[in-house]
């Protein structure tokens, strides 16, 4: 069988598309999070029930991303990606329309399930690379991703305030449609990478990756320690600080203040290149530096709302490159299992998020933000000695690449 990357040329404009498709798919997780309390005053239900929405489109995700994201070794990308983002688009309806609590948490749940196309298409986005811009092009479809988690939570608050949470929802489904239509009439067929013996067996690859690949313990420590664990103590904890004294700033404000997390999508274009130029290890050190800095100057400066500002842009970034280098040395691991890889990469993220998020509350209601950021520089550490330990690994399976 001919190999996808001589069928399909990947180029920059198929690279953005990517991105912008990848970012709409991420994003329908997090439209609900600015809008909890208007959803549950709606039902006649307490805040605290909004939790419950969370959860359900959380748990739906993690199915999705381990059940139906493997796939993407084994069948044609173009059909799969095609009716995801058809679900999709139905589960945000149904969202939208939902006439009790209790139906639109199972709308949340199912749309949780399929809301994974970025997942699909970003290991695609390897596939088709040529080796010397995978890093590049990784680069450019993670930053859609990034972009869509922020400005997701950021517009939804502003549309809910002007025409109701449930517009959000018809938006959404709107432009998933949009972009739905687009992908298939622009992506081409793309043959299939391997035969599916069993999907019992597809599934248990997954968990067999770690024997297959030694250095992806490591990979997944760098991400999950600084992407996985530490943004979301940063950001959660961000929200408790900001909404409290002197801050004391509202929904809409704060949204406006994790705007600065932009940034770093706009740099995570051109991240990608450091992984193309061999440059990956040094420059993986250098972004968990800027991440103990950063968390350093969150300690020092926790009364200044434009230090936070200017210390979330920084460490956004570095939290940007750590995950774009993460990536592209996972994709060069193996040609037949990047949407395998990516499933174990997603997961392990997963997990480390959902404990960085407990965690922050955890450090703030027993010290409030000086315990965060203490945390956060433990954790900072941590992932610093990781790298200490992983560059003559890194080093030997980039000597081994560049040998084949």
């Amino acid at each position: 069988m001919k190999s996808e990357n001589q069928t399909v040329k990947m180029t920059t404009f198929l690279a953005g598309l990517f991105a912008i498709c990848s970012g709409l798919a991420i994003g329908n997780l997090y439209w609900a999070q600015p809008l909890l309390v208007q959803i549950t005053n709606g039902f006649g239900l307490s805040a605290a029930s909004g939790g419950l929405l969370v959860t359900a489109t959380q748990i739906g995700y993690a199915i999705g991303i381990l059940f139906i994201v493997p796939l993407g070794d084994f069948v044609r990308r173009k059909r799969l990606i095609s009716i995801v983002m058809l679900l999709s688009i139905a589960t945000l309806m149904a969202c939208a329309l939902s006439p009790s609590f209790i139906i639109l948490a199972l709308s949340l749940f199912s749309m949780g399930i399929v809301t994974i196309s970025g997942q699909i298409i970003l290991p695609l986005a390897g596939d088709l690379s040529r080796d010397e811009e995978r890093g590049r092009i990784v680069g450019i479809v993670s930053s859609g991703i990034t972009t869509g988690i922020l400005f997701s939570r950021f517009a939804s608050g502003i549309i809910a305030g002007f025409w109701g949470w449930r517009s959000v929802y018809l938006i959404a489904a709107v432009l998933n449609l949009i972009m739905a239509l687009v992908i298939i009439y622009v992506l081409p067929e793309i043959p299939r990478k391997n035969k599916l013996d069993s999907y019992k067996g597809l599934i248990f690859s997954v968990f067999t990756t770690f024997k297959r690949h030694k250095t992806l313990p490591r990979i997944l420590l760098h991400s999950g320690l600084i992407f996985g664990l530490l943004f979301n103590i940063f950001w959660t904890a961000l929200t408790f600080l900001l909404s409290a004294a002197p801050f004391n700033y509202n929904t809409f404000q704060i949204g406006l203040v994790s705007l600065a997390g932009l940034v770093a999508a706009v740099f995570g274009i051109y991240f990608g290149k450091l992984q193309d130029k061999g440059l990956s290890v040094p420059s993986l050190g250098i972004f968990v530096i800027i991440s103990i800095l950063s968390m350093i100057g969150g300690f020092a400066f926790s009364t200044s709302i434009i230090a936070i500002v200017i210390i979330a842009a920084v460490f956004s970034i570095a939290v940007q490159g750590i995950s774009v280098l993460a990536q592209a040395r996972l994709f060069a691991l193996s040609n037949e299992e990047r949407s395998r890889l990516n499933t174990v990469f997603v997961v392990s993220n997963f997990i480390f998020g959902a404990v960085g998020s407990a965690l922050a509350s955890f450090l703030w209601a027993s010290g409030g933000w000086s315990y965060v950021m203490i945390g956060s520089i433990v954790i900072s550490v941590m992932a610093l000695g990781v790298w200490l330990s992983s560059r003559k690994p890194f080093r030997e399976a980039d000597n081994l690449i560049l040998g084949d």
